[in-house]
């Protein structure tokens, strides 16, 4: 069993972004961060040149329904949507939620692990 969803797209990382930032938003998934991780390393003198964007997401309801079962869940928030060039060809992926908290050993939490994952999978497949 794999840890993360990933797929591949014939978009740029830019029009890739954009374009999941658009599919969260109709899932009621905010885009809280969009760091661009390339641009922090060569800021701080690394030769890194390859598109690497990190989304952090949430989604307010679902946050505060696993926070409320659990406050470790915390650790897992925001959800991250990661995408970047791999060999000039643009990527799309995430640690699963349902690994995630499948962590925790909670079965209510699984079921909503899996809603979740179901979405944001759902997002990523329409942003390709």
């Amino acid at each position: 069993m794999s840890f993360h969803y990933t797929v591949e797209t014939s978009k740029t990382v830019d029009e890739a972004v954009s374009d999941l930032s658009e599919s969260l938003q109709e899932e009621k998934f905010g885009v809280l961060w969009d760091f661009d991780l390339t641009a922090k390393l060569q800021e701080k003198g690394m030769d890194f040149n390859t598109p690497y964007r990190v989304l952090e997401v949430c989604n307010p309801k679902e946050a505060e329904r696993v926070l409320s079962e659990d406050k470790l869940v915390g650790y897992f928030l925001p959800c991250k949507i990661v995408v970047f060039d791999d060999e000039g060809q643009t990527k799309i992926g995430m640690p699963k939620p349902t690994t995630l908290l499948g962590l925790t050993g909670d079965d209510q939490l699984n079921e909503i692990g899996t809603d979740i994952e179901k979405r944001l999978v759902s997002c990523i497949d329409n942003s390709k």
